[in-house]
């Protein structure tokens, strides 16, 4: 058996395969306006290098950047770059962002709260809780097998594969059953437990079952059972309402032009509802920051369903997500992870176990579904993380 992941974590790819995105030319719009603010610094991570990773923003790859780190050894805040590119004045340090796919650290939370309540039996196939969503042409799959992305249940679809085609839609509306009918459509990609295959579908299925356990919204239950015991009093789901409530620093997508030149569209304003329960969050780094620290110290999922989030499949060969997170290893230290990327966004939250070193930051990305790191987060990881 093999693993099969079509979107690698970017911190783990950057720091187990030590990827690395050459500089870009700086472009026209970058300002002393954007430079690094001062942090409050006690002892522990390294101030220097992380004041180093956040200089000279806004440029070709990131407009802003907010980080914290934290652990036992103290803790580091810094922001720097631009709210805007129009007005240039400084990023906003408590910023709003969409948060992308940290979104599932929270549907899985609350997946395993109904487990531990005997709402839920995470080795029975979800045919039993949603009955005919899957058609006959897929085998039993569990639970289990949606949380870690061995369902062999396939993508479903967007809007187009293009940033064209999808800026094109961005206030229309796809909901979550469009989208996994799409799925369901074309079968499955292999047999549950074969493989490894990192995809939304599974927290959108998982989202559906939710609602049919609980018989409450999604949104409405991740609230009550995870946002409010983290004390994540800012973070919401947005829904179809493609703004960004409260203050937020505006993301952008570059974008080639045909005289080879290079424009930056405002990517703010978007309707994410197809993302759902696996992508559709707006947060703030305090806030996940947050999540990660109650999460780990076993004050929202009871400790024998929380070991699901630090239990990656042991027959699955190369093998690294979890219920909601990723493993992986990085100078002896073996660290938990969620990334999200949404156009003009990009987040991470990771942490060890023990929680000696946390790390959250939203890097505002010029590329943020590009394949490659982007260069900015990959000098924020190295730093925090060394």
């Amino acid at each position: 058996m093999q693993t099969r992941s079509r979107t690698l974590t970017a911190v783990a790819a950057a720091l187990v395969l030590g990827l690395t995105a050459g500089p870009l030319a700086a472009p026209a719009f970058a300002s002393p306006a954007g430079s690094a603010r001062a942090a409050r610094v006690t002892t522990g991570p390294d101030a220097e290098a992380l004041r180093a990773a956040l200089a000279g923003l806004p440029d070709s790859d990131a407009t802003a950047a907010l980080v914290r780190v934290g652990g036992n050894d103290g803790t580091w805040r810094g922001s720097a770059g631009v709210h805007d590119l129009a007005s240039g004045r400084k990023a906003d340090p408590h910023a709003l962002f969409r948060a992308g796919s940290t979104t599932k650290v929270v549907t899985a939370a609350v997946v395993l709260q109904l487990a531990a309540e005997d709402k839920v039996d995470l080795g029975a196939p979800v045919q039993r809780y949603l009955p005919g969503l899957l058609s006959s042409a897929f085998k039993p799959v569990t639970i289990r097998q949606l949380l870690n992305h061995t369902s062999g249940i396939q993508s479903g679809d967007g809007f187009g594969d293009s940033f064209e085609d999808a800026y094109a839609h961005r206030f229309d509306t796809l909901t979550p059953k469009q989208v996994v009918a799409s799925a369901v459509a074309k079968g499955p990609e292999f047999d549950p437990g074969e493989q490894q295959d990192y995809l939304n579908i599974n927290y959108t299925i998982l989202g559906m079952l939710i609602e049919k356990v609980t018989g409450h919204s999604y949104a409405g239950e991740a609230a009550r059972r995870v946002l409010r015991p983290a004390d994540m009093h800012h973070t919401y789901f947005p829904g179809t309402d493609p703004r960004i409530h409260g203050p937020h620093n505006h993301g952008y997508q570059a974008v080639k032009q045909a005289d080879g030149t290079t424009k930056f569209v405002d990517v703010t304003e978007w309707n994410q509802a197809d993302r759902w329960a696996a992508g559709d969050m707006i947060s703030t780094t305090a806030d996940l920051e947050r999540l990660i620290t109650h999460l780990f110290r076993g004050e929202i999922v009871p400790k024998p369903q929380l070991e699901e989030m630090f239990t990656v499949p042991s027959d699955i060969e190369g093998a690294d997500m979890s219920a909601g997170l990723q493993r992986f290893e990085y100078g002896g230290t073996v660290y938990w992870l969620k990334s999200g990327a949404r156009y003009g966004y990009s987040a991470v939250v990771v942490a060890t176990r023990d929680l000696s070193r946390t790390l959250v930051y939203s890097v505002n990305s010029t590329d943020a579904k590009g394949e490659s790191m982007n260069p900015v987060a990959q000098r924020i990881a190295l730093a925090a993380l060394k």
